[in-house]
């Protein structure tokens, strides 16, 4: 899966460095998209001076202000993330380089690297959401002790938002419930869902088979998680199997594609990323 990249760590504890030279950059633009070179499979990223002309004053920006913000750490090499990039002021010519959407990134590149841009993806998203108190509309600022921003005025605090979603492998015998989503991702993929307020992990993997499926399920057990920054989230994985009438009642809103499969039948995604790939080809090979 995409955070198996062993025996290479990425160290995730937050502390208020300053940038230096030849520190590595994520840059992401207005859209999201992501500032890369690439090595065949593999992505380069600016290296601090690669890409600014105004290196001298970076130490002297206020809390409020900061530019350039640590963000973690792959082995020796220390990432941060420019917030304020601007697509018409930033040298977006240099050789090799180009922008690539998150999803064009998971579908492009491969090794520890693409690990760093999900893990950067969930931290620019939610720097980029949370500039203001929504308490008091005061201008927030980030704190030098954690990982968080802090309003000044009320002192409200903001964390980073990690949502909680499940995957599911729901079982017939030798078959599985395969999916493809009506929009985004095209390729096959087991039911999934977010978890609402008051429920527990196991109270979604039943809730979301039921709506997807029209089935119900029994003997729910936890397999595995992931962090999966490109949509902030946390998956948890489940396997089950179906309790009574196995007959599939598609939502059609949310999926174009729902099907038992039998194991050796089961196509599986073009990269090892996903919790949910593996989790497919854990029941394929089984």
């Amino acid at each position: 899966m995409i955070q198996d990249i062993y025996p290479s760590k990425l160290n995730n504890e937050f502390t208020d460095y300053d940038i230096k030279e030849g520190d590595a950059l994520m840059i992401f633009d207005n859209e999201g998209r992501i500032y890369v070179g690439k090595d065949e499979v593999t992505p380069i990223f600016p290296t601090y001076k690669s890409n600014k002309s105004e290196n001298n004053n970076h130490n002297k920006c206020s809390k409020k202000d900061k530019q350039f913000v640590y963000l973690f750490s792959l082995d020796e090499k220390k990432y941060f993330l420019d917030l304020d990039f601007e697509e018409n002021n930033f040298d977006k010519n240099q050789e090799g380089f180009s922008y690539y959407t998150i999803r064009e990134a998971r579908d492009t590149f491969s090794g520890k690297e693409v690990f760093a841009i999900f893990t950067a993806y969930h931290l620019w998203r939610w720097y980029s959401d949370n500039r203001y108190c929504g308490k008091c509309s005061e201008e927030l600022i980030h704190d030098d002790k954690e990982r968080a921003l802090r309003c000044t005025k009320c002192g409200n605090m903001i964390f980073p938002r990690i949502n909680p979603a499940v995957i599911i492998g729901v079982t017939n015998g030798d078959s599985i419930l395969i999916t493809r989503y009506r929009r985004g991702y095209a390729h096959n993929a087991l039911v999934a869902g977010f978890t609402e307020i008051g429920e527990t992990l196991e109270e979604t993997v039943a809730r979301e088979v039921m709506e997807e499926a029209g089935i119900k399920v029994k003997n729910i057990r936890y397999y595995k998680s992931q962090p999966w920054g490109m949509a902030q989230d946390l998956l948890a994985g489940f396997y089950c199997e179906v309790d009574g009438d196995s007959h599939i009642h598609m939502d059609e809103n949310e999926l174009k594609y729902a099907q038992w499969v039998k194991k050796e039948d089961i196509v599986l995604q073009p990269n090892n990323l996903s919790l949910t790939n593996e989790m497919m080809r854990k029941f394929k090979e089984s």
